[in-house]
């Protein structure tokens, strides 16, 4: 009786948390493709909600690598360039380094050039992070080199200041 008890409670618990505004960023954080399929098919505008802090799903995906939410959520929101204070899903990332998701995103229209609110783009944080391959990838979505962050940085000034040759050269070409 106890154990019956406990399960239902669980489920119930499950069951609330999930169907919850706030599961769905958990979803997104730490999330099977089970959960949020029962959002979708329950509340299907949750996935375009920002929580408190401007994250929708799909950044919060893309942050933390949730390969597989962030691909189910990608083909269903309104808009893949939903941009908070501190970027869009494609910066999330980059910044992560997490050439699956970016490659996913860029495969389905995410914008190489949006900024934050700092001006910073995909390709500045590339740069930055000296990841090559993801700078290749970027410029080949066409990611603009020659945009500057608010404080007039471009990504060639940010390979500058890193002293890294190869990635001049990439953004050279």
């Amino acid at each position: 009786m106890k154990t019956r008890l406990f399960l239902i409670f669980c489920f119930l618990f499950l069951s609330i948390k999930i169907s919850s505004q706030s599961g769905i960023y958990e979803i997104a954080r730490h999330g099977c493709i089970e959960d949020l399929q029962y959002v979708l098919n329950n509340n299907s505008d949750a996935i375009n909600y920002k929580n408190s802090s401007g994250f929708t799903p799909l950044i919060l995906a893309s942050y933390h690598g949730n390969v597989k939410v962030a691909t189910l959520l990608a083909k269903h929101v309104e808009n893949i360039n939903v941009n908070s204070d501190s970027g869009t899903a494609l910066m999330a990332a980059v910044f992560k380094n997490n050439i699956e998701i970016t490659k996913m995103l860029l495969d389905l229209g995410a914008d190489t050039n949006i900024s934050d609110s700092n001006g910073t783009t995909a390709l500045h944080y590339a740069t930055r992070l000296s990841n090559e391959e993801l700078i290749k990838l970027l410029v080949a979505f066409g990611a603009d080199i020659n945009l500057k962050d608010d404080k007039g940085f471009s990504s060639w000034d940010f390979a500058l200041q890193n002293n890294n040759e190869s990635i001049l050269k990439l953004l050279k070409n």
